[in-house]
């Protein structure tokens, strides 16, 4: 990796397809609205599990110099915590019980590591999920995939100050047995009262009859970046959603397939149908509000012109 040292306060967004995201054109916006004077946003591209190598130098650019004040991390979150934790000189307690990095920032000379999925996945959760939903229906939650995100949905899922508010099963799966295990891991140090089962699906037919399986008003969630950092879906067009049911997927840009299935049966299911938007509002405004060391509002009428600024900036 080879950057050039920042000529202004800088955030880097370290993915797959930066280019492609709306926070390049959303984060200008953003800073004027914020008073964030000159600051700028750069994108960081490696390939999925990407060399350590690459992870480290990365970190070490954003360590050593002065205007690169931090970043975002997204679908590399896990593989760049492993890669280079030891780098940082202070990780935050989310992203020691996760194992992953989803921002990095500085404070008085130091380099922090950070998790803060379980903060923006609670507050989008908690924004489209009708009142005590699991409680009042026990529904069930499927989620396709076991990096970050499903960790940190899982763990807010979870809490024990949900009380009864919580799944009353929870499916996870993955096509990778590593991921698997790391998840039964970081779920054992929770210990969360929720039953949680893991499954290995080597294909999108395994996940679609785990989704037929599913009781009324279940949960679906695509985590797996399918739609957006490669093609496709984890399910096939052939599965069957459940009744009453809420399909969220992560991505709000991509081919979005596994959007595209659920909306051909949102009518004859009674779907509710959530995509990632509101998701990387909160996942981004987390981030920034730690790395410019300011506060950023998370709901109300601050949050909703935040909202509103990131609509127009995206369609411009």
């Amino acid at each position: 990796m080879s950057c050039q040292p920042a000529q202004r306060p800088t955030l880097y967004f370290i993915g797959v397809t930066t280019t492609k995201s709306s926070i390049m054109q959303v984060f200008p916006a953003w800073a004027a609205h914020l008073g964030l004077k000159d600051a700028a946003i750069v994108g960081i591209d490696f390939p999925l599990h990407a060399d350590p190598a690459a992870y480290r130098a990365a970190v070490e650019f954003i360590k050593r110099d002065p205007l690169s004040l931090g970043a975002l991390v997204t679908t590399h979150k896990i593989d760049l915590y492993a890669a280079a934790r030891d780098l940082f000189d202070e990780i935050d307690p989310y992203a020691a019980l996760m194992s992953e990095t989803s921002c990095i920032s500085k404070q008085d000379g130091k380099l922090i590591c950070h998790a803060k999925d379980p903060i923006s996945s609670g507050l989008t959760l908690d924004g489209f999920l009708p009142p005590d939903h699991f409680k009042t229906t026990g529904a069930e939650l499927f989620c396709i995939g076991a990096g970050g995100s499903t960790i940190a949905i899982t763990w807010h899922l979870m809490q024990p100050k949900r009380g009864a508010n919580v799944p009353s099963r929870i499916i996870v799966s993955d096509r990778d047995q590593h991921r698997l295990d790391e998840i039964i891991r970081i779920h054992r140090d929770f210990k969360g009262g929720v039953a949680v089962e893991y499954v290995k699906a080597d294909s999108a037919e395994a996940n679609d009859s785990i989704v037929g399986g599913l009781t009324p008003h279940a949960l679906v969630i695509n985590a797996t970046g399918l739609g957006k950092d490669r093609p496709g879906s984890p399910l096939t067009d052939a599965v069957r959603f459940p009744q009453q049911g809420i399909v969220w997927d992560l991505n709000y840009r991509g081919d979005l397939v596994f959007l595209d299935q659920a909306r051909r049966q949102q009518q004859a299911q009674g779907l509710q149908i959530e995509n990632g938007w509101r998701y990387f509002i909160h996942g981004w405004t987390q981030v920034i509000a730690e790395v410019f060391h300011i506060d950023i509002p998370t709901g109300g009428d601050g949050f909703d012109a935040i909202s509103r600024i990131a609509q127009h900036a995206a369609k411009g």
